[in-house]
């Protein structure tokens, strides 16, 4: 009986280690990680693949780990994030940022060793940004989401970066496509749970709420992904039907813009959101399937 009692409390321990990570969160970051180590490697290292997903969700779960340390008494207020192991006690503050640290250091120690200093730089950048930057700037206004843009657009850059330990338009291309799509993707949730980020003193929409005005402004960033899909094929990356393809996601992701321009309604934005979860990874799937 007792060593049924202990074997479920480690169990529950480890369940609350893994939603600690945000899995469902994290495995995106690694998939656009991946993409940009695909996309520029000549011939694709099944081992060091298998080491940069790895690295990427250390890195990445350390993150969001801090995140989730530094807005613990926040959450405890929203219902979405309520239920998370930090404001249910379920883990310790100690616990979480022991467990931080320990991925952080296995995160480093990989890119470093297996890759190459560069992208070790910049995952540990992401991390300060995202951790210790942006997450503070959450109760400060609109300026977070911006801020919060330049670590979310890291992975794909990171990706490459470590297949060729050098930077360029390339990467930078990359970057530009995913900082971009961040914005209508972030502003269609906080669109959603406008009313628990304002309980919770948190600002995460361009305008003064859920109007046409704030709709206008995530437009206006959305319309950027337009031309900035065509870059990889004019810079040589990848082919003409590729382009063309993000051409056609991102003008029927812009029309998802209108839509809630002209409505104002949570549906359409979560009819945006989903939108925008689609589009990211079939645009960068097709850039890897037309790949020159």
């Amino acid at each position: 009986m007792e060593k049924t009692i202990a074997l479920s409390a480690v169990n529950a321990k480890a369940k609350a280690y893994v939603e600690l990570i945000k899995l469902k969160l994290t495995l995106a970051v690694v998939f656009s990680g991946v993409f940009g180590y695909c996309l520029a490697a000549d011939e694709i290292d099944w081992w060091k693949l298998a080491v940069l997903i790895i690295a990427s969700i250390a890195i990445t779960g350390a993150a969001n780990i801090i995140n989730q340390i530094i807005e613990k008494d926040s959450d405890k207020v929203m219902k979405r994030t309520a239920v998370r192991p930090l404001p249910t006690g379920r883990l310790s503050v100690n616990e979480a940022a022991v467990f931080a640290f320990i991925l952080f250091c296995i995160a480093c120690y990989l890119f470093a060793e297996v890759f190459n200093i560069r992208a070790a730089a910049l995952a540990v950048l992401s991390l300060l940004l995202y951790g210790f930057v942006y997450t503070p700037l959450k109760r400060k206004g609109q300026i977070a989401v911006f801020i919060g843009a330049l670590p979310g657009a890291f992975p794909p850059m990171i990706g490459w970066v470590a297949a060729t330990n050098h930077f360029g338009w390339a990467p930078g291309i990359l970057f530009a496509i995913q900082f971009f799509w961040q914005f209508p993707h972030f502003w269609a949730i906080g669109w959603l749970a406008f009313d628990e980020y304002k309980k919770a003193g948190i600002q995460m929409m361009p305008g003064s709420g859920k109007n046409a005005d704030t709709a206008f402004r995530i437009m206006i960033y959305t319309l950027f992904l337009v031309p900035v899909g065509w870059l990889p094929y004019m810079l040589g990356m990848t082919g003409i039907n590729s382009a063309l393809v993000a051409m056609i996601g991102g003008i029927l992701f812009l029309a998802q813009t209108f839509h809630l321009m002209r409505t104002c309604t949570d549906k359409a934005a979560l009819q945006m959101m989903f939108g925008s979860l689609l589009y990211l990874p079939i645009v960068q799937i097709v850039y890897l399937l037309d790949k020159v």
